[in-house]
């Protein structure tokens, strides 16, 4: 079956287009897609059954396959059929069940799910001959490969499971100063008066525990049981995680090395014929990271997918020194793109969003 773009297409591709490019074999399976793999503006990536644990995270560069990389740098083989055990610190390679055979036209783009990165699993995706992770040019055929590195707590994965999703745009479609503004206007992206849109939505940190009973997040705990990336529910918050109670002047610690939930002070939402994404931040302005899971898809926080506007949820990590977050300090920008139409299936309806209208919350692994 074809699939067609008219010349000028400029946007993020939504459902009913990703199940389209399948159809015209321009995405490649391994076996049909399942239930909410398609996302409102994304596609859900599954690992194959085997794990390659490697030496080191590497790019292969031009002219140079994953695969050949692999055989170069391998320690040995995992088989995760029946499901396999990855321990913190160590990197591993898997081919994933999805292959593309892009147009010209199209290119994609990968971020982990949201509730990868809130477990601290750090994955990428690799497409062969690539200089950068994550971004898969456009016209590109051959296999793709997650780099999975749990950089906390042990995980237990198998075949079929899925960490990262990857979005397909055509042409240039992040909206201007002007346009931003104007969406702002028609929309209010975000609950606040006074919000800067200066190169994206800017986001600030809430740490004056007001929204949450008191205190302002999690700080991960370490030495704990493995969590099975697939098992809905099935652990106690405090076998894994501690609370963080606010603090009078609103301030917050990072100590190198520990992995933090926190949430941010704006609420947020993304209207049904837009997408977004958590840009990284800027390393000039403070030692942390923040955000492992980028995407934000169409009806995110909105009123009529469900939401009154929803908090961002912060995934941070600080770096080599202790850092201090202030209440209110800016810690991402969100930037915002056109969808070429309006998905089927916004978040939040008939998809089992777990994070419609969120506060602060941990990933959909922990009981509440």
């Amino acid at each position: 079956m074809p699939f067609m773009l008219p010349p000028d297409a400029n946007g993020i591709l939504p459902d009913r287009m990703i199940a389209a490019m399948a159809d015209a074999g321009l995405i490649l399976p391994e076996y049909p897609f399942v239930e909410s793999q398609i996302q409102p503006a994304s596609l859900d990536l599954r690992l194959g059954d085997i794990a390659y644990r490697v030496r080191a995270s590497f790019l292969p560069g031009p002219g140079a396959t994953v695969a050949e990389r692999i055989d170069e740098l391998k320690l040995h083989e995992i088989d995760l059929s029946d499901g396999a055990v990855l321990e913190t610190n160590c990197v591993y390679i898997v081919p994933l069940l999805e292959s593309l055979a892009l147009p010209p036209q199209i290119v994609a783009a990968a971020n982990p799910k949201s509730s990868t990165g809130r477990l601290d699993v750090f994955t990428r995706v690799i497409a062969d001959g690539t200089r950068r992770f994550d971004m898969i040019g456009a016209g590109y055929h051959g296999p793709l490969y997650a780099e999975i590195s749990p950089k906390t707590f042990p995980v237990l994965l198998r075949e079929g499971s899925r960490l990262s999703q990857v979005r397909f745009r055509a042409g240039d479609a992040i909206l201007n100063a002007d346009e931003l503004d104007a969406l702002h206007g028609a929309e209010r992206l975000v609950d606040i008066d006074d919000a800067d849109l200066a190169n994206g939505v800017a986001l600030s940190v809430d740490l004056s525990g007001e929204n949450t009973s008191g205190f302002v997040g999690y700080r991960a705990k370490r030495h704990t049981g493995v969590v099975d990336i697939d098992r809905r529910g099935g652990y106690a918050v405090d076998e894994f995680w501690e609370p963080i109670p606010a603090r009078p002047d609103g301030s917050l610690i990072l100590d190198p090395g520990e992995f933090y939930i926190l949430a941010s002070k704006e609420a947020v939402q993304v209207p049904p014929d837009y997408a977004a994404e958590m840009v990284p931040f800027d390393p000039l302005v403070g030692e942390f990271r923040v955000h492992y899971a980028g995407f934000f898809d169409p009806g995110f926080g909105y009123a009529g997918a469900g939401g009154q506007g929803a908090r961002a949820v912060l995934e941070v990590r600080s770096r080599e020194v202790p850092f201090i977050l202030e209440h209110g300090q800016i810690v991402g920008r969100l930037v915002y793109e056109k969808m070429l139409s309006r998905p089927d299936a916004m978040y939040g309806q008939r998809i089992g969003s777990n994070y419609q209208a969120q506060g602060l919350k941990l990933s959909k692994h922990f009981r509440v």
